[in-house]
């Protein structure tokens, strides 16, 4: 039911990172924003490539550079999983918050990974 689902890497330019995977994949991206830039994997998984001037809430050390991400499809997917994992006392990084690619929040597992949720591409 909640399998991640997207690989998110932070990088500098977007745009440059996007030429790179499309060589690389040899596919179009299936989004393309200024900050943001995404490209279906086989098997279900995206594969996402976020300006990191731009990633909310902003890294705050180290290898805390990349997160795993789950695409919770359905109208109110995102705020009924926040309240879920809210409720069960997961540390929460980032309250559930409306961002240029809908709704989101991030909790963190026991080592500190970010675990984001948010909608699908549309």
């Amino acid at each position: 039911m909640n399998s991640p689902n997207l690989i998110i890497l932070y990088v500098r330019d977007p745009a440059a990172s996007a030429s790179f995977y499309k060589a690389l994949l040899n596919r179009e991206p299936v989004a393309d924003a200024p900050n943001f830039v995404a490209f279906a994997l086989d098997g279900g998984f995206t594969l996402g490539l976020w300006r990191l001037s731009s990633v909310v809430p902003q890294p705050s050390a180290i290898g805390s550079r990349a997160e795993i991400a789950f695409m919770v499809p359905g109208e109110n997917g995102v705020s009924n999983l926040y309240r879920d994992w809210r409720d069960r006392h997961l540390p929460i990084a980032q309250d559930l918050t409306q961002l240029d690619f809908g709704s989101t929040f991030v909790v963190l597992d026991p080592d500190g990974h970010r675990l984001r949720v948010c909608e699908p591409d549309k």
